[in-house]
């Protein structure tokens, strides 16, 4: 079992920057691939990004290339996504998630075994 706790939302203004955290309970963190997912009112929960369990890929959406930015340290249990050059469309429930297996590496929600609560990341214009 894995228990996943998001930090680090809030209001920013469009053009800001945000660094999400996000701290797994467990011995095994090493072994999960994580990835970033963010849900807007009346979306779908979609995918913003991901980071092979290695630590040696990464793979974002083309929404948020070159702005975000994702990094482990598995000594400390944690990934971060550096959010810059916030715009107003990523306003969104972002949640961070983990994936036990060696071999994927997707970007499908049902991909993903372990799921955070969410932290509310807000841009306004």
């Amino acid at each position: 079992q894995v228990q996943l706790v998001e930090s680090g939302g809030g209001l920013v203004q469009a053009g800001g920057s945000l660094r999400l955290s996000c701290a797994a309970s467990g011995r095994t963190f090493s072994r999960y691939s994580m990835g970033w997912f963010r849900q807007a009112p009346g979306k779908e929960r979609e995918f913003v990004v991901i980071i092979r369990w290695s630590g040696s890929t990464t793979y974002y959406a083309d929404s948020v290339k070159g702005r975000f930015t994702i990094s482990r340290d598995d000594a400390k249990n944690t990934v971060y996504l550096q959010m810059n050059s916030l715009k107003p469309e990523d306003t969104a429930v972002y949640y961070c998630a983990a994936d036990s297996s060696r071999v994927r590496f997707g970007t499908a929600v049902g991909n993903y075994d372990y799921w955070g609560q969410g932290t509310q990341v807000t841009v306004s214009s």
